[in-house]
């Protein structure tokens, strides 16, 4: 089953996470959709999701997962070391995504912004649904 991960695709930093997944997902189980696109826009409202651009979402198996969360059950699900980082979800939420909203928080700060949507490279085009 694909996984489909919304995120913020003027954010310099969300744009690199989703390099980092593209490099990592050898079965190519993720797909992507920024939360600007018309597709994340109507994911956003089928899922009856706020359209707050600072989350990270993880569609999967039927459940919205959010900020750290997500972030963790897509290291759970890549292939290699990576995979371990999920142990932190022994970290109870509340601890664990004070943190994850300071980093959203400054995002554009500390990593910076485009004016636009990236271009996903050819070979990744068609794992991208807008």
């Amino acid at each position: 089953m694909k996984k489909t991960v919304l995120f913020d695709g003027e954010c310099n930093l969300c744009n690199g996470i989703v390099q980092f997944i593209l490099k990592r997902d050898y079965n190519k189980q993720f797909q992507f959709a920024s939360l600007q696109g018309n597709v994340g826009q109507s994911l956003i409202e089928k899922h009856e999701l706020p359209g707050d651009l600072s989350t990270f979402i993880l569609l999967k198996n039927d459940k919205v997962l959010t900020k750290s969360t997500a972030a963790l059950h897509v290291f759970k699900d890549l292939k290699g070391l990576w995979k371990f980082l999920f142990t932190f979800i022994i970290i109870p939420k509340f601890l664990r995504d004070p943190v994850y909203n300071v980093i959203a928080n400054n995002r554009y700060k500390w990593f910076g912004k485009q004016d636009h949507c990236m271009m996903p490279k050819p070979e990744y085009k068609e794992r991208f649904l807008d």
